[in-house]
């Protein structure tokens, strides 16, 4: 299985990216996507999580910021990401079970 993301880029504070994630796994529809970031010096930490059934759930961090989206035509799963601060900045990875994407760079900085 692979997974690609893209997206990422240098914000400034307060403003949007949305990342994608395609991934190649014909049961795209039926898993469990999300999405993670590493910051510099610290533990990667889950960000979103969208269930089989379109449930969504967010760590505290992004709640009203972040949302994750799946687009089942297109096996991609999105992270549409507004109002970011510098603590945002991450590398970011999309996660489906076992696998992972090489991840993308998110900046925020003014």
């Amino acid at each position: 299985v692979q997974l690609m993301e893209s997206g990422g880029g240098l914000v400034q504070p307060g403003g949007s990216l949305r990342l994608s994630c395609v991934t190649s796994r014909t049961t795209f529809s039926i898993d469990f996507l999300s999405w993670y970031r590493q910051a510099p010096g610290k533990e990667r930490e889950l960000v979103a999580t969208i269930g089989r059934l379109g449930g969504t759930t967010y760590a505290d961090s992004v709640k009203g910021r972040f949302t994750i989206s799946r687009e089942k035509t297109k096996n991609t799963v999105y992270l549409q990401m507004n109002s970011l601060q510098p603590e945002d900045t991450a590398v970011y990875y999309c996660n489906l079970g076992p696998w992972w994407g090489q991840g993308t760079q998110v900046t925020v900085s003014s």
